[in-house]
């Protein structure tokens, strides 16, 4: 039995770290990043102003990334780390594969829509996203004027293309609440998912 559920946020919306704390408490469980995919950057389009346009999809190899999810749900892979859990939920879930693909460019790519069972959309607000942007380091580095620039539009375009798309079903979830907080509610949702697939 086979489980995917796929997390998208904004930059630095801490997809990440939930997916993996997610994969050590949920037996079976693989993640695939979309960041993984992208192209080198001799590839990725500049634009007029000279910043890389990496926060469009023409920026990854997205059919590579689909062949690996189809390619795993094939053949799941059985190296999840199980924690230990209430035994009720392992003997419920032992048979179950779970996948969690994490990105930031996932709902509007036509064929991913078919593979998902949740799907989990991360939101920042600008200041908070902003800051926390500002403490990673990137390859390439981000140019002055780039996370206003081209970062921040793309996010908001693509954020308002989801919603005007009534039959897209995405749980959005608020990035400034803490991580165990996020972590106990999908954990839970995933649980509540599961035993309905199950019955």
């Amino acid at each position: 039995e086979l489980f995917a559920m796929f997390f998208n946020s904004v930059t630095n919306g801490g997809k990440t770290t939930l997916a993996e704390k997610l994969k050590n408490m949920l037996p079976n469980c693989d993640i695939i990043s979309q960041d993984d995919f992208f192209k080198p950057e001799s590839e990725v389009e500049t634009d007029e102003r000279g910043f890389k346009l990496y926060d469009v999809l023409d920026a990854l190899y997205m059919d590579e990334m689909v062949t690996s999810i189809r390619n795993w749900m094939k053949s799941p892979a059985s190296s999840g780390v199980v924690t230990e859990e209430p035994e009720n939920t392992c003997d419920n879930l032992k048979n179950v594969h779970i996948l969690i693909v994490e990105g930031f460019l996932l709902y509007n790519y036509e064929p991913l829509n078919e593979l998902w069972n949740r799907r989990y959309f991360l939101t920042l607000p600008y200041e908070e996203c902003k800051r926390r942007r500002s403490t990673r380091v990137y390859q390439p580095a981000d140019t002055p004027g780039y996370f206003d620039g081209h970062v921040w539009p793309m996010y908001l375009k693509y954020k308002n293309e989801l919603e005007e798309n009534a039959s897209m079903q995405v749980d959005y979830l608020d990035g400034t609440k803490s991580q165990e907080e996020l972590l106990s509610y999908v954990y839970s949702d995933i649980i509540q998912e599961l035993n309905k697939l199950r019955e």
